[in-house]
């Protein structure tokens, strides 16, 4: 039989088996013309594919393995995988008749051992009850591959994609059918792994000889997919390196590949680290952030990968390198796609580009996030999305810290039978002139209050603040509150409390209202800025343990301190819905000494309409195991002089080699202890953010 004769029949046969039937003398003295597939292969009654979106039964899963017609359930799915590596095997032959000779040959001895895993499977299959054709099938294969325009397209497409994932699904299945007892289908999958290593080796060495020498194996292997097709298809869940090192893979390539990140088809968010939000709201487009920021916004721009979900994209200047992402995964935590950009477009071509999006979450909405993701607009699918509901002057004023003082002053009187909940005086005054300024100033010395803290109602975290320690207003503390007022700016005075503790709450505002994430304990340095979130067990429903063991000579302090921040909650929404603001909320507060020496609560510090650091550590702990406490902490380069490193590489080296990461509990094991990098530290020039687990 000639070999375009026999692939013919693989792919036109409307029986088993035709399609199953392996001649015993193949020529190809006769290849015949280059065909144009077709749009699907021909099919027996009952095994066309199911359409595009249509439900066909879940995947099992391993724990579903015990029972008998569960375990042909799935022999069912791949069963319908080998008969369509098949039927691409013969379209192969059929579309590329001028392909080397000895190419052709290897696919026409490989689709034979594909017709033999149909056959196998489809014995055992039927020895658990099911009959093929029982279940609805797929065509995603097909769809995928079809179209290949050369040999170079089907070795990427099938051979170094669909066949190497096998290489994980083999070993992992196989290993599932022996834990239930299931010995024969367990050595049944371990033959065709075997097989498998020796295709995807085949694929491989062709691949070589085909690929641009310039090129290294992984950035060909990138560049010759095609859409819908990414590297994250030649993965199963566990990769499987002794198989892929079999094959022939290089460590670099099997590197890369651990831990690429795109979506298999769910619709993914994007995501985007921009700091400066308020500076710009503040200043307009003359905002630029000066060094300290960039190199804070630079070193930071991963962080939000701890808010997405696996198959999520996040917009980075550049993408982790692939060790620093490596530990990340070897701690439990799943990796989204990085997608590199400038910050203000994103390249021609770039995969972002090219599909539909689920969400947009910039760290902050405002006029930056709006003008950067505008091409991506059009792309939202998960959510109404518009540049003008994500930013307005509705929403602006919520970054203001004099809308957050307003916020208290009006609700004070919710919580006027406490007696131990802030009082007006210690609520921040909001003032538009100098004159104001200094009168607020003297009004609360007056009162006894002798340090004063005077801030931009509009700026950066832990900076445009000012402390007043000395017995007089000087100088130069006028010119900067002057300097602010006459540019338009606002300030806003309040005395300054000797604070117990800080503390945060998250929500994210939904279109139902307010849902609590969590609570957080904060850790600010004496001048304002940054430095530590953590969180305890049951952060989801309750203050850290600090805040309440502070809270324990009043009667009941937890709940009711949970109960003031429900009203928070509840006063809060009207609100941001008259805003239209929809995203993360955080609010920080603080406990604190009066002059007599009693605890009070200031409940609304700050209130922030945006990701904050308190936010990312509560997305962090869903990987923490549920007895631990986790902190996020930020280490700048003055503190890692002071520890005596020179570099982040070595100061994180030093931390990891004396708490290494131990993942405990069962059936997904999470952080117990341990501490981890959460920027990469070797590229790191001004901050190091770590992970610390207790």
């Amino acid at each position: 039989m000639e070999l375009r004769e026999f692939a013919e029949q693989v792919l036109f046969a409307t029986t088993l088996e035709a399609k199953l039937d392996t001649p015993g003398t193949v020529t190809d003295e006769n290849p015949g013309s280059a065909m144009v597939a077709p749009v699907s292969p021909g099919r027996p009654a009952g095994l066309g594919f199911k359409p595009q979106g249509g439900g066909g039964g879940d995947f099992p899963g391993l724990h579903r393995l015990e029972h008998e017609q569960e375990r042909g359930r799935l022999l069912h799915f791949f069963a319908n995988h080998e008969l369509l590596a098949t039927e691409l095997m013969a379209l192969v032959l059929l579309r590329f008749p001028d392909a080397p000779a000895a190419f052709r040959r290897g696919v026409f001895q490989t689709l034979k051992d594909e017709q033999e895993h149909t056959r196998m499977y489809l014995r055992r299959m039927k020895a658990c009850g099911i009959e093929f054709g029982q279940l609805p099938v797929s065509g995603y294969f097909w769809r995928s591959v079809s179209s290949m325009e050369s040999p170079m397209d089907y070795v990427a497409g099938l051979s170094l994609t669909f066949e190497q994932a096998n290489l994980d699904f083999c070993r992992h299945f196989a290993q599932g059918f022996q834990a239930v007892g299931d010995a024969e289908t367990a050595g049944l999958l371990d033959r065709i792994y075997r097989d498998e290593i020796a295709h995807v080796a085949y694929g491989l060495k062709w691949f070589r000889r085909w690929k641009n020498p310039n090129d290294s194996d992984w950035e060909a292997f990138c560049r010759q997919l095609k859409f819908p097709l990414s590297p994250n298809r030649a993965k199963g869940g566990r990769l499987n390196v002794d198989g892929r090192k079999a094959a022939g893979f290089d460590l670099r390539f099997i590197d890369e590949l651990n831990v690429f990140s795109r979506s298999k088809g769910r619709t993914p968010s994007v995501f985007w680290f921009n700091p400066f939000s308020e500076g710009r709201i503040a200043h307009g487009k003359s905002f630029t952030p000066v060094k300290a920021q960039q190199c804070l916004a630079a070193d930071l721009a991963n962080l939000p990968q701890f808010l997405a979900r696996l198959d999520d994209v996040v917009l980075v200047p550049q993408r982790p390198s692939v060790a620093f992402l490596s530990q990340i995964k070897l701690a439990g935590f799943p990796l989204p796609e990085f997608v590199e950009w400038d910050g203000r477009s994103l390249r021609p071509g770039s995969p972002v580009l090219e599909r539909k999006l689920g969400r947009l979450r910039p760290w902050a909405w405002g006029p930056d996030s709006v003008e950067a993701l505008a091409q991506l607009f059009p792309q939202v699918t998960g959510e109404t999305r518009t540049a003008a509901g994500s930013f307005s002057e509705r929403i602006a004023p919520l970054y203001s810290k004099a809308w957050s003082a307003d916020f208290l002053r009006r609700h004070l009187s919710r919580w006027s039978g406490e007696g131990w909940v802030c009082g007006e005086f210690e609520v921040g005054r909001t003032v538009d002139t100098l004159n104001d300024a200094l009168a607020a100033i003297a009004e609360i010395r007056s009162a006894g209050h002798h340090r004063v803290v005077v801030k931009e109602a509009l700026g950066l975290a832990g900076q445009g603040m000012m402390r007043l320690w000395e017995p007089d207003v000087l100088e130069s503390q006028r010119r900067w509150m002057g300097n602010v007022l006459e540019s338009g700016g606002r300030l806003v005075v309040e005395p300054w409390l000797e604070r117990e503790i800080d503390f945060s709450v998250q929500w994210e505002s939904e279109a139902s209202g307010l849902r609590l994430v969590g609570y957080t304990g904060l850790l600010n340095d004496p001048g304002g800025q940054f430095r530590a979130n953590w969180a305890t067990p049951h952060h989801d429903r309750r203050p850290p343990a600090e805040v309440v063991m502070a809270l324990r000579a009043l009667r009941d302090g937890a709940r009711r301190l949970q109960a003031i921040f429900e009203e928070v909650r509840i006063a809060l929404q009207p609100e941001l819905r008259a805003a239209d603001y929809r995203g993360p909320l955080g609010i920080d507060a603080f406990l604190y000494r009066n002059s007599a020496g009693d605890l009070r609560l200031k409940p609304v510090v700050e209130i922030n309409p945006r990701y904050t650091m308190g936010r990312l550590t509560l997305e962090m702990m869903t990987r923490v195991h549920h007895a631990s406490t986790g902190r996020f902490r930020l280490v700048n380069r003055s503190q890692l002089r002071s520890e005596g490193d020179e570099s982040f590489w070595a100061y994180a080296r030093r931390l990891t080699e004396a708490d290494p990461v131990v993942l405990e509990g069962e059936p997904v094991p999470r952080i117990r202890r341990g501490t981890l990098p959460l920027n990469d530290p070797s590229a790191a020039q001004a901050y190091l953010a770590l992970l610390e687990v207790k």
